[in-house]
């Protein structure tokens, strides 16, 4: 059975793409200082963690919007999958997960770019965390309006991750 979205793998800065939101790990305190979410402030201003900031701090599991500044993406999305303590929960990971794509309904989307989130700081592999993210969504997007997903990776060992969950999930196909 087609499923209702398409999922592509891009190995990238997710600053670049051009989609409806950029979904990235955040903190509790939602500073950008990391990873995806740091590559984002760098290309998109500092107004798009003083948005953030001004939202905080937010519990694991949780996920705030912001504009996106001078990206091409008009939202940002900062996920909160692992704790201050930076301890590995999977049923927290599918949480923020899930608080991340609940935005897709109220602001109309339709494609959006999700970072791995859960591995910047090694709280999870990148195996674990693509397995929960694609399985997350597989179970969620049904339920939703968006019809395409870009999973943007930051280097080949996630690439490799992510399409492997994803052909792992359901025998699906991956471009």
């Amino acid at each position: 059975m087609a499923e209702p979205f398409e999922i592509d793998v891009w190995q990238g800065e997710i600053a670049e793409l051009e989609v409806d939101a950029l979904v990235v790990a955040a903190n509790e305190s939602l500073f950008m200082t990391a990873g995806a979410a740091a590559s984002l402030k760098r290309h998109g201003g500092d107004d798009i963690e003083r948005a953030a900031i001004e939202q905080g701090p937010v519990a694991p599991g949780r996920a705030v919007v912001t504009p996106g500044g001078e990206l091409a993406a008009p939202y940002v999305i900062h996920a909160v999958a692992v704790g201050h303590d930076r301890v590995a929960r999977p049923d927290v990971l599918a949480e923020a997960i899930r608080a991340a794509i609940a935005f897709a309904e109220p602001l109309q989307l339709r494609r959006i770019a999700i970072a791995l989130l859960g591995v910047e700081h090694g709280a999870f592999t990148p195996a674990d965390a693509a397995a929960v993210l694609v399985r997350t969504l597989r179970s969620e997007l049904s339920r939703s309006p968006i019809e395409s997903i870009v999973l943007a990776t930051a280097h080949t060992p996630e690439t490799h991750a992510v399409r492997e969950a994803v052909r792992g999930e359901a025998g699906a196909s991956v471009s």
